[in-house]
């Protein structure tokens, strides 16, 4: 079976009538960069929160925060969409589950928020490690100043840990826009949604995911 190569299909009119093919793949790219940037700052908040109650004097801070990364971080981001978008409004109350089913933008919500309690897992126990890098004189010195638990945290551990962990919190936000891609699973259509979409208008398989790759790639780059 041979296979009509045609680089050109990008910029021929797609069949929604929205501009071409290739407008296609970047609209897709727009809601996947919005996706991703609502979920990083879900992650981001949620995971410093955790992140800083594990490292807590408070026993009950550490059990809630060790549960919190034990039951994201160890199921499949799949399996917790499928729970968030088709599980959770069973679940509830009939006229919550209702609303949850009816809401404007339903699988963008569920994805960054899902996408965004996953990866707070893996930003708490970078802070984590962050924090527990310093020497514990830094806090020693903050008590003895007469600083806050919460003071101690603010003004002397949290800005020094997050310097530390940069690096690492960088690749996680790579991984953020990555992890957008499931999201066609429960009806997103993003960059891949759009990139399936328009193999299926267009039988150009190659051609629609070569061109979704080189942009995951370029905006990661």
């Amino acid at each position: 079976m041979n296979y009509n190569w045609n680089w050109g299909i990008f910029f021929q009119p797609n069949p929604m009538g929205t501009g071409t093919y290739l407008d296609m793949l970047l609209s897709g790219l727009v809601l996947t960069l919005k996706t991703a940037a609502l979920a990083w700052v879900i992650a981001l908040i949620t995971g410093s929160l955790v992140g800083v109650m594990r490292t807590l004097p408070s026993k009950g801070a550490n059990w809630f925060g060790f549960a919190y990364v034990e039951f994201f971080r160890n199921m499949p981001l799949l399996v917790q969409l499928f729970l968030w978008f088709f599980v959770l409004p069973e679940l509830l109350p009939r006229s919550a589950g209702l609303w949850m089913k009816q809401m404007a933008n339903a699988p963008f919500y569920t994805a960054a928020i899902g996408i965004g309690l996953f990866m707070s897992a893996r930003v708490a126990v970078q802070l984590e490690a962050g924090i527990g890098s310093m020497p514990r004189g830094q806090k020693q010195a903050a008590t003895a100043l007469g600083l806050t638990t919460s003071q101690t945290y603010r003004y002397v551990l949290l800005p020094m840990a997050f310097r530390i962990v940069l690096p690492p919190l960088t690749s996680e936000f790579l991984s953020t826009i990555k992890n957008t891609s499931v999201a066609i699973t429960i009806g997103l259509i993003e960059l891949t949604g759009q990139a399936r979409a328009m193999q299926e208008f267009s039988f150009q398989v190659f051609e629609a995911f070569t061109g979704a790759t080189v942009l995951y790639l370029l905006i990661n780059i």
